[in-house]
């Protein structure tokens, strides 16, 4: 084959060892870039509404690595990336578009009022008219999240741990969902909503609170009660805010687990901390590459397949290349059981 030589493994590691956090950080803007800007042409700018979901992920470290530091809530040594992810309309896919390595002992929110203002922004322009909406576990409900939020002009469904003064005002709503839990003998829920501000002036204003009154009951055990709250600007019923809204950011947890079980996320092992920033985003590249690969891969076989699947049916096929002075041809074997399948996606990527 014609080309230049492919790098060695001494070259690669050399490659990381030599970017510098200008260049990271800088490598990270041109991935949100690519994703927003790709999106907006396939969707040539028309989208009703577009989600933002944040979420942070325990890469448990075992070495010497830079910036290494214990997080109490997870219990170990590790870094914690931010990983983001937007989702168009009613589309089934949370696409990646930002993956940033912080310490181990980082809070949820840094780093992520800069990316949402940013992030918000760069969608307005591509997608003129669309309606943004930002989810958002508990680890970011803070003062200076919900201020960013509203001073940016975006739907928001935010969850919030509970306290002693959230857990009075839920009250009523747990004692119908003890009453109601008795009653069948299993567990139950009710939802409601109220307006709630912190002491000591935290909020400025009173903001809306959706309330999850759960009531959980086992076999042989005592009822416990489970209520969760959400904060939101949303005027949707209680329900629809909690179940409709907020938990479709389960969704984002199986990327996640894709991300590090399909494409091993937590590689971070060098010792320089910026060289494991960048294994972070070429795994993130990748990620956004199988992400289209699957989206080409509507209405064949592969449609729902996870990352591996993708890489074993479509990447791992043994084959024959044989290079002529106009092309290169890739020579299958005929026996090849996802012949169909990988040809359908090869014509939507537009290889001939």
């Amino acid at each position: 084959m014609s080309g230049g030589d492919l790098a060695s493994q001494a070259t690669l590691s050399r490659f990381e060892g030599g970017v510098t956090a200008r260049e990271a950080v800088g490598m990270g803007r041109a991935l949100e870039e690519f994703v927003v800007g790709h999106h907006s042409r396939r969707l040539r700018g028309r989208a009703r509404r577009i989600t933002i979901d944040l979420d942070p992920t325990e890469d448990k470290t075992y070495g010497q690595q830079s910036f290494s530091f214990f997080n109490g809530h997870y219990d170990s040594w590790c870094f914690l990336p931010q990983l983001g992810f937007l989702t168009f309309d009613d589309e089934k896919e949370q696409h990646l578009f930002h993956a940033r390595l912080r310490p181990g002992n980082s809070r949820c929110w840094r780093g992520a009022l800069g990316l949402l203002r940013r992030t918000v922004a760069r969608l307005r322009a591509a997608f003129p008219g669309a309606k943004v909406r930002v989810r958002l576990d508990a680890g970011f409900a803070c003062p200076r999240t919900f201020e960013v939020l509203e001073e940016l002009g975006v739907e928001y469904v935010v969850a919030m741990a509970g306290n002693a003064r959230l857990d009075r005002l839920a009250e009523p709503l747990l004692a119908r969902a003890r009453r109601w839990a008795t009653g069948i003998g299993e567990s139950a829920r009710v939802f409601g909503a109220f307006r709630y501000a912190p002491l000591k002036d935290a909020w400025p204003h009173e903001r809306r609170v959706v309330v999850k009154a759960e009531v959980v009951v086992h076999p042989g055990r005592d009822p416990r009660d489970n209520p969760r709250y959400v904060v939101t600007n949303l005027r949707l019923a209680p329900e629809s805010v909690y179940s409709g809204v907020y938990c479709g950011r389960g969704d984002v947890e199986n990327r996640i687990k894709e991300l590090n079980l399909g494409l091993t996320l937590g590689r971070t092992s060098c010792a320089r901390f910026v060289s494991n920033q960048l294994r972070v985003l070429m795994t993130a590249a990748a990620y956004v590459l199988f992400q289209e690969l699957r989206r080409a891969a509507r209405g064949t076989s592969l449609a729902q397949a996870q990352v591996p699947t993708l890489r074993e049916r479509l990447l791992k096929i043994g084959a024959r290349a044989v290079e002529s002075v106009r092309r290169l041809v890739l020579h299958f074997p005929a026996a090849c059981p996802w012949r169909e399948s990988w040809l359908s996606i090869a014509r939507a990527v537009a290889v001939t």
